[in-house]
Order: structure tokens, then sequence, then C-alpha cells
């Protein structure tokens, strides 16, 4: 089943069993800021307003970020998140917020962004794969858009401009690796100073990313690995039948070619979409995982 469909299906679920929706909002102390001054650039319509049906997003035109402070010691380590959801919606709780949740208890800034769904030319293509870039790319724009600002701000956010990364689930685990190699060329024109600022992640976090392998197994070409893309930790379980382990072994291939460190880790057991849920499979305790080699690469210090 192609992830675009699972994602209509988990809101459809969503909707019926609870006909209420309401709009997305942060839990009391932070605040939604827009992304944008004005209108995000190369809008493109959707079915209708925005709407949060348990933590299934969708219909965003107007993409935010949310800062969330570390708790305790504050690293100086700053993580943007990209919740999945096949470009058709968002999972912002499971893959949103309680990822903030884990990094700010480990002393990590999270930046949670709200980027736009439905994504065209994404989400409407039939192997749920994009076109060339040379094509607008609204949740590319949003990212690029937002890696500037982290750093526009990093002083008064108590960041360090130089330790800067993303973390991304399914299809944001895509964004993570679509950012991580396209972020020289800004898909947008210049809106202020911010935009002056490097797009470039100083570190990355792929967790069962979707899209990077094409049907013939080739590393899709809208994520041009090179020698410039940052260390990168990547998951996947062997039965994710959704996006398949595929994905990471042909971007973690595409890394050690390009003698990029990368570090992977590949369970036999744990599906699609488990996000930092304990189960009683070992690949839920990825985290401490994760945490060892933010430690490795020098961005995280015991």
């Amino acid at each position: 089943m192609k992830l675009w469909a699972i994602a209509l299906g988990l809101l459809a679920a969503c909707t019926s069993a609870h006909a209420q929706t309401t709009v997305w909002r942060p839990a009391a102390g932070h605040t939604q800021m827009p992304i944008w001054p004005g209108a995000a650039p190369d809008a493109q319509p959707v079915p209708g307003p925005e709407t949060d049906t348990r933590g299934a997003l969708t219909n965003v035109t107007r993409p935010t970020m949310t800062v969330y402070a570390p708790k305790g010691k504050n690293t100086g380590a700053a993580v943007v998140v990209f919740p999945g959801g096949g470009f058709h919606i968002l999972a912002i709780d499971l893959e949103g917020t309680e990822a903030c949740d884990w990094l700010t208890s480990r002393g990590i800034t999270c930046v949670l962004l709200k980027y736009r769904v439905p994504s065209i030319p994404y989400v409407w293509q039939c192997d749920c794969r994009p076109h060339n870039l040379s094509t607008s790319v609204p949740s590319l724009q949003d990212v690029q858009r937002t890696m500037g600002l982290v750093r526009f701000h990093a002083a008064q956010w108590h960041v360090d401009p130089h330790k800067v990364g993303v973390l991304g689930f399914s299809a944001g685990g895509f964004l993570v690796a679509e950012i991580s190699t396209n972020f020289e060329h800004r898909m947008y024109p210049p809106v202020d100073a911010a935009d002056k600022e490097s797009a470039r992640p100083d570190f990355a976090m792929a967790i069962y990313p979707g899209h990077l392998a094409t049907d013939d197994g080739k590393l899709n070409p809208d994520v041009p690995v090179s020698g410039k893309t940052p260390p990168t930790f990547l998951l996947q379980a062997e039965d994710d039948y959704v996006d398949g382990v595929n994905q990471s072994l042909v971007y973690y291939t595409a890394l050690a070619k390009a003698h990029v460190p990368a570090e992977m880790h590949l369970y036999a057991h744990g599906g699609h979409a488990f996000g930092l849920r304990r189960t009683p499979l070992p690949i839920s305790g990825w985290p401490r995982l994760a945490d060892a080699w933010l430690r490795t690469i020098g961005i995280v210090r015991d």
C-alpha cells in the first residue's frame, strides 16, 4: 500500500471516530510563529480549512514553527522536527510534539515545523515520489526558510548556529534527506535577512524514511548526496511494508560512497509509524542509539 493511501485512510478513520475537528494549537507556554511574513510562496489550493483530527493535521496553508526550550542544561544544540504523514497529513503528536518532549529532555531546543500539506507535487503522484526540483515544492520551501530562521534567531533562542540539525519521520524523513542535499539553492526569492543564513543542517536523523529509493533500487535523483551532506543517522525496520527498508539501504550506500559519516540501524521487526512510543520491540529503544550518536559526532557532550 502506498504511503499517501495510508495517510488518507488514517485521516478517514480519525474523522469517523471523532467528527469534531479542531485547529492544532501547541500546549500552554508555547507559541506558534508563522515562518513567512506574508503569504507563503507558490500557494496551492487545498480541499478545505486546516483541521486537526486526533493528531492528524491537514489542509495546512499557513506554515508555522513552534519553539520548545530545552529542559535543564542547555546543550546549545537545536533540532528542527518534520512530522510524517505521506505529504497529505502531519502526524503532529506522534511524530512532532512527542519528539520535542524527548529532545528538550536532553537539553536540546526543538523547533516543530508545521509545513504545508497536502504538498504538491508529492502527494498526488501514484508512486508517492516527487517530480524533479525544477518545479516548486512548498514543503521544501518551508524547510529551507525554517533553517534560516533558526540560525537568524540563534542568539535569542540560546542556540549554537553550528549545531542545528533535523529529525524527520516517514515523509518527514524524506524532507531530512531533501534539505541535507538541497540547501545551497533557495527554492524561493529571498524574503529578508533570515534567508541569508545557511539552510544546511549540521546533522540529520531520518526515522523510517520514505521516497529515497526508486522502484529499481536506485537513489531518488531529488536527493543528490554529495560530500557536503551532513552526518546522518538512519533507522528502519525490515518489516516496514509502507516504505520498505531499501529506502535506508540505498541512502546509506550513497552516503558511504560520498564519504559522509553515517550510522544506520536496522531491526527485524517494528513496522512503520511507531514514533517514540515504547513497545516490547527492541526498535522502540532507538532514542538511546540517537543519544549516543549525537555524543559521538560532538553535538551533545556528557
